[in-house]
């Protein structure tokens, strides 16, 4: 199997090699992907409460008169870059 990661994913994998815990890239991809399934519950329920963060403010921000000049799926483009 052959990935492509971003430089900066890159990057981060060959940092962790060569700190020496790990001794090839693919260690460091196999330790991800199970920390990814045992957290995977956590990490979307922080997804959610963010989310839900996120929609209170923007509800206040309305009931106070403050809009944004942007589309709903800009919207959701920026908060997908964060």
């Amino acid at each position: 199997m052959h990935i492509s990661l971003t430089p900066e994913l890159e990057a981060r994998v060959k940092q962790r090699v060569a700190s020496g815990y790990y001794n090839n890239s693919s260690e460091v991809i196999r330790d991800a992907l199970r920390f990814w399934e045992k957290n995977e519950e956590l990490v979307q329920h922080m997804k959610l409460e963010m989310l839900k963060k996120r929609l209170s403010t923007g509800a206040e921000q309305a009931r106070q008169g403050e809009f944004v000049n942007q589309s709903v799926n800009e919207i959701i483009a920026e908060a997908r870059n964060e």
